[in-house]
């Protein structure tokens, strides 16, 4: 795209619009006279690209992982953070597997650690599939300890934590 500013500043394409502003009419000749007048600039009419600064501060650290023991992404290992952590195959999950069509897109279950408590839960998701904790089925929530074996469509993840009774992060906030 070949992009052209008119005198009073309008930015157009001047592969489609030629030499002509679409916004006032002008062609970029005219333009170049100096009995062209500017536009004034007027703080109310006048709209600032402004920065958008996200509120991410830093690393969000790892609280435990989830390591692919059997199924098609054997020997991934997938990072827990701090609070829920949501499971699926969707790019908009916390934790995305893929390659495994038996888990379902979104909310298979939920990996949850409270850091206050310091502890892991294993919640089952609001989908159709089944999630297993040591060849148990999960139906509501369940605490997990290190090593456990968790079990998802055609795919077994053992547990790893980090944070815990023997290790927080600081929390700095």
């Amino acid at each position: 795209m070949s992009l052209a500013r008119c005198a009073n500043g309008h930015m157009f394409n001047s592969k489609k619009y030629g030499n002509t502003c679409p916004y006032c009419d002008i062609s970029l000749e005219q333009n170049l006279k100096a009995d062209v007048p500017k536009a004034e600039n007027r703080a109310e009419d006048v709209e600032k690209t402004m920065p958008y600064w996200d509120e991410y501060e830093g690393v969000e650290p790892v609280v435990g992982w989830l390591v692919c023991i059997e199924g098609a992404q054997r020997g991934q290992d997938y990072k827990i953070r701090s609070e829920k952590n949501f499971i699926g195959r969707s790019e908009e999950m916390h934790i995305q597997i893929t390659g495994d069509n038996c888990i379902s897109r979104r909310n298979h279950a939920a990996i949850i650690y409270d850091p206050k408590n310091r502890n892991f839960i294993l919640k089952s998701g609001d989908a159709s599939g089944l999630v297993y904790l040591n060849d148990e089925a999960v139906y509501s929530s369940e605490e997990l300890t290190a090593y456990d074996v968790i079990q998802m469509g055609k795919s077994k993840f053992i547990f790893i934590p980090l944070c815990g009774i023997h290790f927080e992060w600081e929390n700095d906030k």
